[in-house]
Parts: C-alpha cells; structure tokens; sequence
C-alpha cells in the first residue's frame, strides 16, 4: 500500500504580470519553508476561493494580517510605511520573516535597506534616484526582472517566465544574506585594526584579504581615517576613504600630479620603487609591498592641497 501523500502548503500570489516585490516575497518565502522542510507549491491566481484556502498570500488578496500570512498592500489603506515608504508584499513578508531567514536581526535590518525598502519604493512609485542626465535613466533591478517578462508579441507563458525570475531572485537573496553576514565579520577584524593604528589618519590591514567596499563600510563612520592600506602577496593598495558612504568624493585626495601615472613615471616622482599605478580619480593607488603602499599613503598624508591640485 502507498504511503500517504505529504500535504503542500499553498502560496499565493497574482497571475498576469510580476514585479520585483512579488518575486522577493516568493524568494523570502520560500527560504523560510525550505527551512522548515516544508512542502509548498506557488500558485498564480486571482480566484477568491483559492486564495481564501491558502497558508501563504502575497500580494494579491486586498488584506494585510502577518497573523494570518497575508500579505498585500493594494487595499485603500495600504499596509503601513516606515522611514517614509510604503511597504509592497516583500517588504510585509520581510518585516515578519526577515529575522528568521537571516539568521541575525543585524543582517535582517541590513537586506531591510538595501533590498525590501528599494524595491518597496518602486512599487509603490517612489524614485529614490536623482536624474542628472535627462536622456538616460538607471537601470534598476525592476528593469533586470522586466526582462523576463513576454513582450506583446512572444508567445510566453507568464507562469514560467515567474519561475525564472523568481529562481533570479531568490539566489540574489541568498547572495545578499550571505554577504550581510560575512560583512559584518570582516568588519569587526577591520575596526580590530583600526583600534590598534596609533595613527588613525591611516589604517593598515594585515589579513585577511579585504576589499575596498569592505574598508569604506566598515570605517565610514570613523571621523579620523583618511587612507587605508590592505592587500595580499601579489600587490598593496592605498585607499582613499569617501566622504560619505554612497558619494565617490574623498576626504583627501591622492597628490593630484600622480593621477594616471605608472610604473616607472609614477616611481620617479614619488620615490617609491615599486609603485605600480594611481587612479586618475585619485582614490587608489598601488605598489607590490606592503611598505611601498603604506610610503605612497604617508607621501598623501603629508601632500598639502593647493586650490590648484
């Protein structure tokens, strides 16, 4: 005799078109039933019925009670907003769910703003980006998902083309999760070192291996950093620190006469003899020691700014 079939839960959500709020919902939801080890199934509807006998309903639906797992932010009154935006179902289904698909509170707060209120932004028609260029937009990640969409004249099925986005969407949110938790690790050890600089115009990085993005998150909120300085067994870099988190202007330039120059040229002028590059922005520069980026940091430190640098 065969073994009794295991019930599927039912989520929800709207047929016809999608959008990155639905995706993300599905994504969120479906990392926390993966958890659980449950079974689900996703279904594309409009049908009351259906969506009446549902555990999971998402975007669609006219009702917003995370009691009942029900998630939609369309009705009259909306479904709250918080610092100023609305919420759209990824954002209601995060705000339930977000702490225990993380892991952490910390990492839950940090998907919050980088992904839930965007996106929540955009579905609800707020432009979070000033246009400085009048024939050129940014391409957002609504844009990337549009993709997936059929136009009027492919032959698609929409239920399909769901999934692929959807299988986008959730390894985007895996990534970003696991991002969140080892950024915030490798911040720690950076802020150790920067501790320990008995100068604190200039933080060298020992190990491990960071990034740039690394180092400018994990001490933009430190006054006194100007450079820092990191790498591995192949070359070191000196780097700029921004003025502010999403700017790209620097507390303190480079000396403005190093922009562009390599190997021998750049050696020449700074007297670092294994110098190999500076950025023409005047951010970044590099030489093949440690001791080489940490002299091309001092030479910046000690550089004094004239209105015409």
């Amino acid at each position: 005799m065969m073994g009794k079939k295991e019930k599927k839960l039912k989520l929800i959500t709207h047929d016809g078109s999608f959008h990155a709020d639905d995706i993300f919902a599905y994504a969120t939801l479906s990392l926390l039933l993966e958890k659980k080890r449950e079974k689900f199934e996703v279904i594309r509807t409009r049908d009351k019925e259906t969506i009446h006998d549902a555990d999971y309903v998402f975007d669609v639906g006219g009702i917003y009670d995370a009691k009942l797992n029900r998630f939609d932010h369309h009705q009259t009154d909306g479904a709250g907003e918080r610092e100023g935006i609305p919420y759209s179902s990824f954002g209601l289904v995060w705000k339930k769910f977000g702490v225990e698909v993380a892991g952490n509170k910390e990492v839950a707060d940090f998907i919050e703003h980088k992904l839930a209120m965007p996106i929540d932004a955009n579905d609800n028609g707020i432009d979070l980006y000033k246009n400085n260029f009048p024939n050129i937009s940014a391409y957002t990640l609504q844009d990337v998902f549009a993709i997936f969409s059929p136009t009027s004249l492919e032959d698609m099925e929409k239920d399909k083309q769901f999934l692929k986005a959807f299988a986008w969407g959730k390894e985007i949110l895996q990534r970003e999760i696991k991002k969140a938790n080892d950024q915030i690790e490798v911040a720690q050890i950076i802020k150790g070192f920067y501790k320990k600089a008995k100068d604190k115009r200039l933080i060298v990085i020992d190990e491990p291996k960071v990034s740039k993005f690394e180092i400018w998150d994990a001490l933009q909120n430190f006054t006194e950093p100007l450079f820092a300085v990191f790498g591995d067994n192949e070359k070191w870099s000196a780097v700029a620190m921004r003025k502010t988190k999403n700017s790209f202007g620097n507390r303190k330039d480079l000396p403005a006469s190093w922009a562009g120059l390599m190997d021998k040229k750049l050696q020449e002028l700074t007297g670092v003899q294994d110098a190999v590059f500076c950025h023409r922005a005047l951010f970044l520069a590099v030489a093949k020691s440690k001791e080489g980026a940490i002299k091309l940091s001092q030479l910046a430190l000690d550089y004094k700014l004239t209105p015409s640098a």
